[in-house]
């Protein structure tokens, strides 16, 4: 055989195990930002079987640009604790107690190594378009190939099949929205729906991050902002201490489910 074709059969296989291994889950999380990353590191590190599913090409969720496309982030005392276990370097701001700078790549790449170093899985351009429900109960996903979403083309999608569900999709919270829009799930909201994200307020929207991190209806769960989103909290900006945080408290919430 040609080392071409060596080349692609080694690949072809070592995808193809790692996907048929993945369609079975204790957790499946949907979208690989800052929260998602940090829950999926903790599960794993806990023995819960976790993966990721992650509609672009690049996991990392809005950590990549920074501020405005200035790639620092921002992190506040209280998750520098975590900052530390991913081993990402961060300094004080000279005039606002209690905060740090960091590099926006630089924190991306730490959560996303320290997650699949854990042994979380993450399988990047594979859009969630539908949930599985069976018998009153959310079971799983429903994927396909995000060009094959983006191009129209009618292709049949594939299954996740899961005990617990973990919406970590951002500002969107897609997986809550095809809950109650298709399923007509009730959600632990005020009107049983998802709330929407309110304007920006950064100490209120930290705070609501992590305090709107919970079960939003059995075996599903929601950290991050889509949490914000769907209990309608306020929007925090380039802040990242309250969505490490939460994915922090989602991993402890979930892991108690197993045991863990």
């Amino acid at each position: 055989m040609s080392i071409e074709n060596v080349i692609s059969s080694a690949i072809v296989r070592s995808f193809s195990a790692k996907l048929e291994d993945a369609l079975n889950l204790d957790v499946a999380i949907v979208g690989a930002g800052p929260s998602a990353l940090v829950a999926a590191r903790d599960l794993a590190l806990k023995g819960v079987k976790v993966a990721i599913f992650e509609r672009k090409l690049a996991p990392g969720g809005g950590t990549w640009g920074g501020g405005m496309l200035f790639n620092e982030v921002v992190v506040q005392d209280s998750a520098v604790g975590i900052l530390d276990s991913f081993k990402i370097h961060h300094k004080p701001i000279a005039g606002a107690d209690g905060y740090h700078t960091l590099d926006s790549v630089e924190m991306a790449s730490a959560l996303i190594y320290g997650a699949v170093s854990a042994g979380a899985k993450i399988f990047n351009s594979i859009s969630v378009e539908d949930i599985v429900f069976k018998n009153g109960k959310v079971n799983g996903l429903v994927i396909n190939w995000t060009p094959v979403e983006r191009l129209g083309m009618h292709v049949d999608p594939l299954t996740v099949i899961s005990e617990v569900l973990l919406d970590g999709t951002g500002h969107p919270s897609e997986i809550l929205h095809l809950a109650t829009e298709k399923a007509q799930i009730r959600l632990d909201t005020e009107t049983g729906k998802v709330l929407g994200e309110k304007p920006m307020w950064v100490d209120s929207g930290e705070e609501s991050t992590v305090e709107n991190t919970r079960e939003y209806f059995p075996g599903l769960f929601a950290c991050g902002m889509s949490a914000n989103n769907t209990a309608g909290g306020y929007r925090m900006g380039p802040i990242f201490g309250g969505m490490m945080l939460s994915g922090e408290k989602v991993a402890k919430l979930i892991a108690q489910r197993f045991g863990k």
